[in-house]
């Protein structure tokens, strides 16, 4: 498998949930404003959406979109992402909503129409993220004690509130000091010099 990624773009997620499945992947760095990979291929023949997350397995076929490639992969984990079961929709449910509520709104930060529309953007992330600190209270990751994929995908988001200096709930505060301190996590990091 290669994850085609961007430092610091929402393929982290996707970047976290292959180191904590030890997988045999390999990595390579997209520019996302040239639309060319690190080896110089163009990233938009490879992808024509010419965003990232995009993973090629090893078959050849390319699979895009955070809310398909982490399900993927955490199905092939065989933990990050219960079998059945309500706990495998609430899973899916949190990742969707760390997609379509935190993701689709934090998009309007990275662009602004202008100041009234990133003030908006920032108030709704705030408010979105005031919820996800709800369902986390009393628990070590967004499902209770076990990792999943929605904990990845949270994290980055996390990460970006930070650069925007947003108010992050205590709890979702001291939930990404954990997530830190997770070794598949500080790996990533690392390796898209991010720590």
């Amino acid at each position: 498998m290669k994850l085609f990624y961007s430092p610091g773009a929402c393929s982290l997620a996707s970047h976290i949930v292959l180191e904590e499945m030890g997988a045999n992947a390999t990595y390579e760095k997209v520019d996302l404003k040239t639309k060319q990979t690190e080896t110089g291929a163009s990233f938009t023949e490879l992808n024509p959406k010419g965003y990232v997350p995009a993973i090629q397995l090893d078959n050849g076929e390319m699979l895009t979109e955070n809310l398909c490639i982490l399900p993927y992969l955490g199905d092939l984990s065989g933990t990050l992402l219960p079998k059945d079961g309500m706990d495998r929709w609430r899973t899916l449910e949190a990742t969707a909503f760390v997609s379509t509520e935190l993701h689709k709104t934090f998009s309007q930060l990275f662009k602004p129409a202008n100041d009234e529309a990133a003030k908006a953007a920032k108030e709704k992330v705030v408010q979105r993220l005031g919820l996800q600190a709800g369902w986390l209270e009393g628990k070590k990751y967004v499902m209770g004690d076990e990792l999943t994929i929605a904990d990845a995908y949270l994290f980055v988001m996390l990460l970006w509130a930070g650069k925007f200096q947003l108010d992050v709930p205590p709890v979702l505060q001291e939930y990404a000091a954990r997530m830190k301190e997770r070794p598949a996590v500080q790996r990533a990091l690392k390796a898209e010099g991010l720590s």
